[in-house]
């Protein structure tokens, strides 16, 4: 008996020595915060979850129920990935923004293979414009329309900064805060598949913009990032930041910044089951015309599918959630981007179960865009010529 005994233990060192036995033993995530930043805000809060506008152009709406303070709700409005139209598909988030005092609004401003990705700009921002017109009135709603965040998911993000720079023509509060997290679906051209950018110059230089990327598959979100930041060329790069979220398999379960990583499905807030508002009795469908961009591709698809089936992990809490509430909190209250980088809680992503560190957010300050330089004849010519 002794003999075997000996065998049966000299064979589990064999295997955790082999790394078989890992996920058993091995170091486990960080989990939410337990308050402040990141964490999960009034737990016993009732939430507050109906549908504006109409059938057929509708937002959602979420808040806790009750009163609102009295200087109103901040706005998170979160523009969710091309084909993820459900919010369930974002719940977690929301449900964390919700229980931390913001409105959310979810405008659905696409209908999937029927929308073209050059009208989704337009449409978000018409329904943003009715559901805060609607709400304005709203004693338990009352959005405070000074203190207004925009959080993108790859469509999402190029949308979000369209809204920035046309707030005022449509009518809308100019955001504080653009959040934009894994940015894609930028038409490369007039003609081409995707979302237009419209003049990002004409985003407010006192705008904050952050965008967040992973470190898988990102090579697309990586370059839709930095040109965005480039493009809105009024905002100061002290206002301006490039993030990167890392990946790290010290421990189990592993931590991966994948394009869905962004997601956290909480059925809890499934479109399906919110009552919309009906269609006006005299309204009429308007003419219908299919085009080829309406049409998830294949890679859209896979996708679209990794959203809808997203856990909620560190990543969640840490890179984005956290990431966002500090930095919504800066742009409230007329901080830069730059008290963030210099803030070590911003890209601190605390410890696995065993102390060992996870790997920190990247912060990058994006470089200033290239002075323009006079032409070497001009420089060299003489001084009554220069006058």
């Amino acid at each position: 008996m002794r003999l075997k005994a000996r065998r049966v233990l000299l064979a589990a060192g064999l295997l955790a020595a082999s790394g078989l036995l890992a996920p058993a033993l091995a170091a486990a995530p960080p989990g939410q915060p337990k308050d402040g930043p990141g964490g999960p805000g009034d737990k016993q809060a009732t939430v507050t979850k109906r549908a504006v506008g109409r059938a057929s152009a509708a937002t959602f709406v979420f808040y806790a129920a009750g009163p609102a303070p009295s200087s109103g709700r901040p706005v998170a409005i979160f523009l969710h990935g091309w084909g993820a139209v459900n919010p369930q598909s974002y719940g977690a988030w929301i449900d964390h923004l919700v229980r931390n005092g913001y409105l959310v609004l979810f405008p659905r401003f696409q209908e999937v293979n029927r929308t073209r990705p050059a009208d989704a700009s337009a449409l978000a921002g018409r329904l943003v414009k009715t559901a805060l017109d609607e709400l304005a009135a709203d004693a338990d709603a009352k959005p405070d329309t000074s203190r207004v965040a925009v959080i993108g998911h790859l469509a999402g993000v190029p949308i979000a900064m369209n809204l920035a720079a046309e707030a005022a023509g449509l009518g809308l509060p100019a955001p504080k805060l653009v959040f934009g997290t894994m940015p894609g679906g930028i038409a490369s051209g007039p003609k081409a598949r995707g979302i237009t950018l419209a003049d990002l110059s004409a985003v407010p230089a006192s705008t904050m913009i952050i965008t967040v990327i992973g470190d898988r598959d990102a090579r697309a979100a990586d370059a839709a990032a930095r040109r965005l930041l480039r493009e809105a060329d009024k905002v100061p790069v002290e206002r301006k930041l490039f993030v990167r979220a890392l990946s790290d398999d010290h421990g189990f379960p592993a931590l991966t910044a994948t394009l869905a990583a962004p997601a956290g499905v909480d059925s809890a807030y499934d479109g399906a089951a919110i009552k919309l508002p009906p269609e006006p009795k005299d309204s009429k469908p308007a003419p219908f015309k299919w085009s080829a961009d309406m049409a998830l591709s294949g890679e859209q698809q896979t996708l679209v599918s990794q959203i809808n089936n997203a856990r909620t992990d560190t990543l969640d809490y840490l890179a984005f959630w956290k990431a966002f509430d500090l930095a919504a909190a800066a742009a409230f209250s007329g901080s830069d981007a730059a008290s963030l980088k210099m803030n070590p809680r911003f890209a601190d992503m605390e410890r696995w179960s065993d102390g060992w560190p996870v790997k920190r957010l990247a912060v990058e300050t994006p470089r200033p865009p290239a002075a323009h330089t006079a032409p070497a004849a001009a420089q060299g010519a003489a001084p009554a010529a220069r006058r």
